[in-house]
């Protein structure tokens, strides 16, 4: 399967100096199924390569960030949007780029595969076996107040 480049892909530096990956922000989805949360094992070649963390991306100039977790979520997992109900969202606002986490209820615990290249694995994790797996730093640091949201 071949995705089109959209025109949000590319670097962007934060007021902190940092290096964020969608020159518009980016956002990813987490959804939640009974006590767990659907996870993306991202490739070793990615940005934070190895971690696990939520399906996302890049957000388009076009795009709300709802709309760019949706279409992330069904580039790399498959996932279809009414197979979900988003509930809420967080902004973690680093100064002129920010991450959203849309946060999503399934409706069943779907079964994803990971249709990219930037994915090893999608699969569901219990929330107390969350901190055994090697998270992506933003969503570990964002996991505590993001889980108040759900």
């Amino acid at each position: 399967m071949v995705l089109p480049r959209g025109d949000g892909d590319g670097w962007a530096c934060c007021a902190l100096g940092h290096k964020h990956w969608g020159l518009f922000g980016a956002a990813g989805l987490l959804l939640w199924h009974r006590g767990s949360v659907l996870l993306q094992h991202r490739a070793l070649w990615s940005h934070h390569g190895g971690t696990w963390g939520l399906l996302g991306g890049a957000r388009n100039r076009a795009e709300s960030a709802e709309q760019a977790a949706q279409r992330e979520a069904a580039e790399e997992a498959g996932l279809a949007d009414d197979s979900y109900e988003v509930t809420g969202a967080f902004v973690d606002d680093h100064g002129g780029w920010s991450y959203t986490t849309v946060v999503a209820r399934a409706h069943a615990a779907v079964l994803p595969t990971g249709l990219t290249g930037e994915t090893l694995e999608v699969r569901w994790v219990r929330v107390e076996d969350l901190h055994d797996l090697p998270l992506h730093p933003g969503f570990a640091a964002t996991w505590e107040t993001v889980r108040a949201i759900a």
